[in-house]
C-alpha cells in the first residue's frame, strides 16, 4: 500500500499497513464498489473518518467514499448494485447507499455515503454552505476539517494518500487543520464545534493555533443553523469524554453563543473567595450520570445532568448568615431549559422530558432523610412518571460532596426510597395511579353531566388515592358524596 506522496516518506508502520489492508480485505463491499466505478471510468477512495477509524482499529460498517463522478453518475453506477439508495444529501454532492454483503461467513449491512470531490464555503450572510465540485482528491482533502480526516485510500489499488500529515497527527492524538484554522473555520464555522466534538469522541488534544482561531472567531458560529449546531452538540454530549469537549467550548467562548447557560455557572462569590463551583459540579454530575447508564449513552439523562443547575445564577442570594441560597432554582432552571432547547430546535418530547427532570431533580431532598410515607412515595412516582429510572440516576449523580459520611448517608437514604417504591409497587400499580372512581362513575354517582365539576371531583379523588392508597369502591363512593355535600 504505497504512499501517494512520493516526496514524503510514509509514516505508516507495517502494522498499520496490515491493519488497513486487513480491514479493507474483510470489507469486500469496498473493492466491489471500486471496480464498478473503475469500469465506468471513475476513481473511488475510502476517505475521511473511515480511514481515521481504520487506523485507530475502530472501523465499523458506516463507510465514506469520495469520487470525481458527479452525483448523477454515482446514481447510475450504484442503483443496479445497492439494496437501497437515498438522495437526501444530493444537493451537497452525497449519495447514500445500503448494501448487505458477506464478510466471511456472516452477511453484514453496510451504510455507505459517496460524495463528489467538493469544496464548501460560507459567505458572511449565508447559513448554508455553498457547494462547488472539485476535480482531484488532493483538492478535496485540503477542504476537509482536520488532518486526521484528510486521509484517503484509493481503491482498488489501496494506495494511501496523506498530503497533510494526518497520520503523524493521528499518532500524536492531536487535531490540526489542513490549511490555516482561520481559513478552515471561515469556510465552515461549524468546524469549530467539530473540533470540540472530536476531542470528546477521540480523547484528542486540539492544537494551540486551532484553539486560538476558535477563540478569535467564536462569533462566526452565529451564522450556522440551530439544527447543525444541535446535532454537533448531541454528538459531543453522547461521546466518551464530553467533559473535554464542553470545557473547550467554554474556554474558547463558543459556549457563550450556543449554550450560554453553561459558562454562566462559573459563579464567583466575591473577588477574594469562590462559592462552590457550580460549573465544575455540573461536569462531575454529567460524568457520574454516565457511569449509571444501563443501555448505552442516554441523551435525555445527559442533557438533564448538564442543565440541572442552570437556574442557579438567576436565583443566587447572599444570606445574612453568610450562606448562599438558590431557592427554586429547579423551577427557574426547567423554564430556562425549555427555552434553550427550543432555540436549538430539539423535539418537543425531548424538551418536555429534560425540562421535567430538571424540575424534579431536588424533589428527593424535599423529603429529608426520614422515613418515606406511602403518600410521599406515590406522589414521587406519579410526578416522575416514565422518567422515574432517569430521575433515580440524576438524583444519585447530583451528590458530589467530598464528605464521605454525608455521601454515604444520602446514598443510603435513596436506597431506602427505591426499596419503598419496590414494596409499594408489589402492592399497588404505582406506574398508573388513578382514582378509585373514573369520570363516568363520578357523573353517575353525582347525577351531573360533563363539565368542570367532574374534573374537580376527579382531582379530589386522585388526591385521596395518593394519600391513602386503594380505597375500595364503597369507601370511594362515600368519600365522593361527602365531598359533594361540602361543595354547597
Amino acid at each position: 500500500m504505497p504512499n501517494a506522496n512520493e516526496d514524503k516518506p510514509s509514516a505508516l508502520s507495517q502494522v498499520q499497513h496490515r491493519a488497513v489492508s486487513e480491514l479493507l480485505r474483510v470489507s469486500p463491499v469496498a473493492d466491489d464498489l471500486a471496480h464498478r466505478f473503475q469500469e465506468a471510468g471513475f476513481s473511488l477512495a475510502l476517505v475521511g473518518g473511515s480511514v481515521r477509524d481504520a487506523l485507530l482499529g475502530r472501523l465499523g460498517n458506516d463507510l465514506d467514499f469520495t469520487t470525481e463522478a458527479r452525483p448523477e453518475d454515482v446514481l447510475k453506477i450504484v442503483r443496479p448494485w445497492a439494496d437501497s439508495v437515498w438522495e437526501v444529501g444530493i444537493a451537497f454532492g452525497t449519495v447514500g447507499i445500503q448494501k448487505d454483503a458477506r464478510v466471511g461467513d456472516v452477511v453484514q449491512r453496510f451504510q455507505i455515503e459517496i460524495t463528489t470531490y467538493r469544496s464548501e464555503a460560507y459567505d458572511r450572510t449565508s447559513r448554508k454552505p455553498e457547494v462547488s465540485y472539485g476535480d482531484s482528491i488532493e483538492e478535496d482533502l485540503v477542504r476537509r476539517d482536520f488532518t486526521v480526516n484528510a486521509m484517503a485510500v484509493a481503491l482498488p489499488e489501496k494506495k494511501f494518500i496523506d498530503p497533510h500529515g494526518g497520520l503523524e497527527d493521528l499518532a500524536e492524538r492531536v487535531l490540526r487543520t489542513p490549511g490555516t484554522p482561520e481559513e478552515s473555520f471561515s469556510d465552515d464555522p461549524l468546524r469549530m464545534m467539530r473540533a470540540a466534538r472530536f476531542a470528546a469522541q477521540l480523547d484528542f488534544e486540539v492544537a494551540p493555533d486551532v484553539v486560538a482561531a476558535m477563540t478569535g472567531m467564536a462569533g462566526r458560529i452565529e451564522i450556522v443553523s440551530a439544527e447543525r449546531v444541535r446535532d454537533e452538540l448531541n454528538k459531543l454530549i453522547l461521546s466518551a469524554y464530553p467533559r473535554k469537549g464542553l470545557a473547550l467550548l467554554v474556554e474558547s467562548g463558543l459556549a457563550g453563543h450556543v449554550l450560554p447557560e453553561l459558562p454562566a455557572l462559573r459563579l464567583e462569590r466575591d473577588e477574594h473567595h469562590r462559592h462552590k463551583d457550580v460549573y465544575d459540579h455540573t461536569l462531575i454530575v454529567l460524568e457520574q450520570a454516565m457511569a449509571l447508564e444501563e443501555n448505552g449513552p442516554d441523551l435525555t439523562l445527559r442533557l438533564a445532568a448538564l442543565l440541572h443547575d442552570i437556574g442557579k445564577p438567576r436565583t443566587r442570594r447572599f444570606e445574612k448568615d453568610g450562606r448562599v441560597s438558590f431557592h427554586h432554582h429547579e423551577v427557574v432552571g426547567a423554564k430556562m431549559t425549555k427555552k434553550r432547547m427550543t432555540t436549538l430546535k430539539y423535539s418537543n418530547d425531548l424538551i418536555k422530558d429534560v425540562s421535567r427532570l430538571v424540575e424534579l431533580h431536588l424533589r428527593f431532598h424535599g423529603y429529608g432523610t426520614g422515613e418515606w410515607t406511602d403518600s410521599a412515595v406515590r406522589r414521587y412516582v406519579r410526578d416522575a412518571g416514565p422518567l422515574l429510572s432517569r430521575l433515580h440516576q440524576l438524583t444519585r449523580s447530583d451528590c458530589t460532596t467530598r464528605n464521605k459520611r454525608k455521601a454515604n448517608a444520602l446514598s443510603r437514604a435513596y436506597d431506602g426510597l427505591e426499596e419503598r417504591i419496590a414494596q409499594l409497587q408489589e402492592q399497588e400499580e404505582l406506574d398508573a395511579i388513578r382514582p378509585d372512581l373514573d369520570g363516568n362513575q363520578i357523573m353517575e354517582i353525582l347525577g351531573v353531566g360533563p363539565g368542570p365539576v367532574v374534573g374537580q371531583a376527579y382531582k379530589f379523588m386522585l388526591e385521596l388515592r395518593l394519600e391513602n392508597g386503594p380505597m375500595g369502591h364503597d369507601a370511594a363512593v362515600s368519600a365522593l358524596k361527602e365531598w359533594w355535600a361540602g361543595q354547597g
